[in-house]
């Protein structure tokens, strides 16, 4: 410090701490000059006891004044040093830095103005301080004090100017420092970061595109800013870095795709937007390379098909269509059971556009890896089959085309069907509300005969009666009246014709016993006219309840439409068909007279024509004999399609034996009556068990002799029991 004293003069040194700035400014400039003297003497003893003096008696004072006239004085001294002053940064910028975090507003500004002539001075040797000059920049572009901003400011600019021109930066060392920073709040550090990668960017030298997964998830963070400014400069950068994306040949796609499918489900409408039209490029550009993010990608995609805002709904179909599209070498690390796992996920999506892309994605991976995607079946076909009870109905096909395809073979075709009577069975409103869609749109895609036999086989074995026979009432309601299953419908009709008509027949027969009157629809169907009238004259009182009458009144109708055309031109010949005219008559005594059903079949009998009839046939038909037993037809003129001639029965027939299957029929309909019966026994007794705690027993009364000697009717005599149609 002797060297010093001995070398400034007193009134300098005390000038150096004045409260007045013009003083402090003075002797700063006498300071300059000595340093400047010294420096062309190559003392470096009283250069670095000056500067020693400078930091240790006034930068580091107490006194505010002091420190300001320290920064001044160390900014002179480099000046003063002009050429020889980088070899003393290592004394000189320390203290200034240090003075950026001074509690006096005065003392930071101060602060910059002297590392501001500093940097003019060293230039590009002040880059070895860059770190902790961007640190304290950092910090002081959010100073409190105007000034003090203002001043950071252009200290900023000429750092700015002098990393550009520089070949010692280091942009390793500088990343780690700007990740750091990038998810900062403050508006000002925000605006101060992003003008540095932008700067940066522009430099040639300089790879910021190499590092830009170290900061992308910062700017995407600042789209979402209140203030429009920096929303504007952070999309400005990102647009200048996608660019540069599309220009260049090598980049690490996997590590942006990651931020990106983040940063697309913000609640941020723009950064949304920006997100998905990055993902957007990247598909279009990394193709093959994306293959392992795939399922990262499309949880990104899928959310955003159902946006609100069009924009993004438009970029997001466009990206996923493109990421379908791309043909991933079966040798590359394509995940099919991560995207099934994503497809699945998103099948509970509350938007319907999302939920028909996760199906899209299913069926097309069934199209192209289905071997794969059959190993990971049981992780979605659970939801698959939940899936049909979407309330769309295009979520509901697109499920039924993802089951058709996984269907193809007979192992999952079973499994498909029994699931689907499974739920059926388990969820009453599907079978409402979806099941005539789901069944129609399967027979078109499976093959209707396909699905009718195995739905057929299923209920034969159904231990649920009641559930049986709503299937059954269900599918033949079905088969009456879709135009999908005409095919099916004109091969029952040759039932007594061909193998294959009869075999499908009976192959429906079998099920469809568990419902008197979707047998009596199947057998006018196929044209059994004789078994119809069989099965009409076995049905029991107990059988004739409000559901059987309902199920009747469907029928009645359904004969009026022009799927039983060719049933209402057989009556033209009712001398050829008696037995058909039997069955119908025989509904018609069934229908209360009441009722518009049975208007409407009595009028249509009206119009049979009578001069068709010969004598014998009336005999026939006026017999007590006028159902002999099916399947040998002896003595009889008339077969069961009414063909008049001998000869032709044994072809007709087919080889049905019919009366074997009306005593399957009645087995099973025995089965109903008693499972009613039992049922309704149950009710009975609980019914009874109540009355007896609210009210004592009351005596029995005999029955009436009138009661007692009447003989039992012809519905007592078949069995007691009710149908549950």
């Amino acid at each position: 410090m002797a060297d010093a004293l001995s070398v400034i003069p007193a009134a300098v040194l005390r000038n150096l701490s004045d409260k007045l700035y013009e003083k402090r400014k003075n002797a700063a400039l006498e300071v300059e000059g000595i340093v400047k003297q010294l420096s062309g003497t190559t003392d470096q003893d009283k250069i670095n006891a000056v500067i020693n003096l400078l930091i240790n008696e006034y930068t580091y004072s107490p006194q505010a004044n002091h420190r300001k006239g320290g920064l001044i004085g160390l900014a002179a001294a480099t000046v003063g040093l002009t050429s020889e002053a980088s070899q003393h940064l290592d004394q000189i910028v320390p203290p200034v830095l240090n003075s950026f975090g001074d509690q006096d507003s005065r003392v930071r500004y101060y602060a910059c103005e002297a590392l501001y002539n500093i940097a003019k001075v060293v230039r590009g040797d002040f880059i070895v301080f860059f770190n902790q000059i961007f640190d304290a920049l950092c910090k002081l572009s959010a100073d409190s004090d105007s000034n003090v901003q203002s001043a950071a400011h252009l200290l900023d600019r000429l750092v700015k100017d002098i990393v550009t021109e520089s070949d010692q930066f280091s942009i390793e060392e500088f990343i780690p420092l700007l990740r750091e920073r990038m998810n900062v709040l403050n508006p000002y550090v925000r605006q101060f970061l992003v003008g540095w990668i932008t700067v940066l960017d522009s430099v040639p030298d300089i790879d910021m595109l190499g590092f830009l997964p170290d900061f992308l998830d910062g700017l995407f963070n600042m789209l979402s800013d209140s203030s429009h400014e920096i929303r504007q400069q952070a999309d400005s950068a990102l647009s200048e870095f996608l660019q540069e994306i599309k220009n260049s040949p090598s980049v690490d796609y996997g590590r942006m795709a990651e931020i990106l499918v983040q940063r697309a489900a913000s609640p941020d409408e723009f950064t949304r937007l920006t997100a998905i039209t990055w993902i957007n490029e990247f598909v279009k550009l990394g193709g093959d390379q994306l293959v392992p993010h795939y399922a990262d990608i499309l949880v990104a995609i899928l959310p955003c098909i159902s946006d609100k805002e069009e924009k993004i709904r438009v970029v997001a179909r466009e990206t996923n269509e493109e990421l379908r599209g791309i043909q991933a070498d079966p040798a590359e690390e394509f995940d099919v059971g991560a995207i099934l796992s994503v497809a699945r996920r998103h099948l509970s999506s509350e938007w319907e556009a999302t939920r028909i892309e996760a199906l899209n994605w299913i069926s097309t991976l069934l199209s192209k890896r289905r071997a794969e995607v059959l190993s990971f079946l049981s992780d979605i076909f659970e939801t698959l089959l939940k899936a049909l009870s979407d309330p769309s109905d295009e979520v509901v096909l697109l499920v039924l085309e993802v089951h058709a395809r996984i269907a193809k073979d007979d192992k999952h075709f079973h499994q498909l069907i029994v699931y689907l009577v499974q739920n059926f069975r388990v969820d009453n409103s599907l079978l409402e509300k979806r099941g005539a869609l789901i069944i129609r749109r399967l027979c078109v895609l499976l093959d209707a005969e396909r699905v009718y036999r195995k739905l057929s086989t299923i209920l034969q074995g159904e231990s649920d009666l009641e559930f049986a026979c709503t299937m059954v009432q269900a599918l033949n309601l079905i088969l009456l009246t879709s135009s999908e299953l005409a095919n099916l419908r004109d091969l029952l009709k040759k039932s007594l014709f061909n193998d294959a008509g009869k075999n499908l027949f009976l192959s429906l027969y079998a099920s469809w016993c568990h419902s008197p009157m979707a047998i009596i629809s199947l057998c006018l169907l196929a044209q059994t006219y004789q078994h119809a009238s069989s099965v009409i004259q076995s049905l029991v009182e107990e059988d004739i309840n409000v559901k059987f009458l309902v199920q009747l009144d469907k029928l009645i109708h359904l004969l009026e439409t022009p799927t039983f055309a060719y049933l209402r031109l057989q009556l033209l010949e009712p001398g050829r068909y008696i037995w058909l005219l039997k069955a119908l008559y025989g509904l018609l005594m069934l229908l209360p007279q009441q009722c518009v059903a049975f208007k409407i079949l009595r009028t249509r009998l009206k119009t049979v024509p009578s001069y068709s009839f010969s004598g014998e046939q009336f005999k026939q038909l006026s017999s007590g004999n006028a159902f002999p037993e099916v399947n040998n037809f002896v003595g009889s003129q008339v077969s069961e399609d009414g063909a008049a001639t001998k000869e032709n029965q044994k072809n007709v027939h087919n080889g049905i034996n019919f009366a074997q299957w009306q005593q399957q029929f009645e087995k099973v309909q025995e089965q109903h009556r008693a499972h009613s019966k039992s049922e309704a026994l149950s009710r009975s007794n609980s019914t009874s068990s109540a009355k007896e705690i609210q009210r004592p027993e009351e005596p029995k009364r005999p029955l009436p002799a009138a009661d007692m000697n009447r003989p039992p009717s012809r519905s007592s005599r078949r069995g007691p029991g009710q149908l549950q149609i």
